[in-house]
């Protein structure tokens, strides 16, 4: 990875999220035989699918629901329900238009103008690469990707759609939310001076657990407990925790290029657990010397903390989604507080100036760098802490480990499986680092 120095980073990268338009020239036709209407296929009918979607229509532009695919037919049918009763005539979705099974999202794309990529983060890949194939705008969720063969597949497909001149926004919703966008702003200023150190956090009390059921095949029960396995959510240091991982690449204005840390199964360690860690502790250290300290655990009962706090050579910052962000200078007077009042919700935010921008057939966004790289990060730190080894962003990307099915069937089998007692296998530092690195 080319480490960009801080204004180069910002211009080609952050500030273009959500900000300018990169290309005044028209983007490919969008819209079929000159109608207004813009034509969405969801791909992925769980809650966020469902919330994305709703985001989209929020939009204000003149959006039409006409394809969704998901791998269970019962996501499928009661996202459809809710989306049908909240917006009536806006979604046509009939059922030759609804698609199942895994290889039904090449069918959706095909008939929409935007698509909204909201699987588990495992698919994420080869949905970005074949919906830029089709030539299709995209929103996708965060992470991008949960390995490094998969991050390097989201990069190649970046390199065309900017070729085709596709928007495509990733879900770091912070990005589009005022607040950060106002403080991190003033920091790359210079507000503060040069940001020295920080601390980002997501502590947390966990997600759901969803019981196995004896007509299941390993592979339907691993994929309705997706949170649980390396191959579709990535552990949630890259699935939850990559939103304050990328706060971090993006104060600093560029990715770290080594990684090391601690992690461990100390609270949810029973079967329903799957092979992920309950808890990482790792520090970024970037080109500069400076280093992040990074946490984030599911420990049920103890106190929670979602949040970002950084240290400069004249100051202070401190940012939350909560629409907080506070500036202090050196001798811990308060220069900039940030004023919530008005602000937009940031997950309505990044659909609207998407939908803003096909509508006008403007090229306005390219998120998939940051999105990829900050995904990268948090993949990075979980190999760290996974094999116990300090690991350097520039190796880590030679990595061919690919956590992914060798088929995707309801009777195939994914790489990891339970012994005879129905446990998982998980990484314990020293011992079996073979599998992750």
């Amino acid at each position: 990875m080319q480490h960009f120095k801080r204004r180069d980073f910002i211009k080609a990268g952050s500030a273009l999220s959500g900000a300018a338009v990169l290309s005044s020239m028209p983007v490919s036709d969008v819209f079929a035989a000159g109608s207004d209407v813009i034509k969405i296929a969801l791909i992925g009918c769980g809650g966020r699918g469902t919330g994305a979607t709703f985001d989209a229509f929020a939009s204000g532009q003149n959006i039409k629901l006409v394809a969704m695919a998901d791998a269970f037919q019962d996501n499928l049918e009661k996202t459809y329900q809710t989306i049908k009763e909240k917006f009536g005539d806006k979604v046509d979705v009939p059922d030759s238009r609804k698609y199942v099974g895994f290889d039904g999202y090449k069918a959706a794309i095909k008939d929409a103008d935007v698509v909204l990529l909201t699987t588990p983060p495992g698919f994420r890949p080869i949905h970005f690469e074949e919906a830029v194939k089709a030539g299709k705008h995209v929103f996708m969720e965060k992470p991008v990707a949960v390995d490094i063969p998969g991050i390097r597949k989201v990069l190649a497909a970046a390199e065309e759609a900017k070729r085709k001149k596709l928007n495509v926004v990733v879900g770091l919703q912070r990005r589009y939310q005022t607040n950060y966008r106002e403080a991190i702003k003033r920091i790359q200023d210079g507000a503060i001076g040069d940001v020295v150190s920080g601390q980002v956090y997501w502590n947390s009390g966990g997600v759901w657990v969803r019981p196995r059921k004896p007509e299941q095949t390993e592979m339907e029960y691993q994929m309705r407990n997706w949170f649980y396995f390396n191959w579709l959510c990535g552990d949630h240091i890259v699935e939850q925790h990559v939103h304050n991982i990328d706060i971090a690449n993006w104060v600093k204005g560029r990715y770290p290029v080594s990684i090391q840390g601690t992690g461990s199964r100390a609270h949810r360690t029973g079967k329903d657990y799957g092979e992920i860690y309950d808890n990482f502790a790792i520090e970024l250290t970037y080109d500069d010397g400076s280093v992040v300290y990074s946490q984030c655990r599911h420990f049920e009962g103890v106190s929670n903390r979602v949040d970002e706090t950084f240290q400069a050579t004249n100051g202070r910052a401190y940012l939350s989604a909560g629409n907080q962000a506070v500036l202090w200078d050196a001798k811990g007077n308060e220069i900039y507080r940030h004023d919530p009042k008005g602000n937009p919700n940031a997950y309505r935010q990044e659909h609207k100036e998407l939908f803003a921008a096909i509508a006008k057939n403007e090229y306005a966004f390219d998120d998939t760098q940051h999105g990829a790289y900050s995904t990268l990060t948090g993949i990075i730190g979980r190999i760290a802490c996974y094999t116990g080894k300090v690991i350097k962003w520039d190796e880590a990307m030679t990595s061919t480990v690919d956590l992914s099915p060798n088929v995707y069937a309801w009777d195939a089998l994914p790489k990891i499986v339970p012994n005879e007692d129905g446990e998982y296998p998980y990484a314990i530092p020293g011992k079996n680092t073979e599998l992750y690195i």
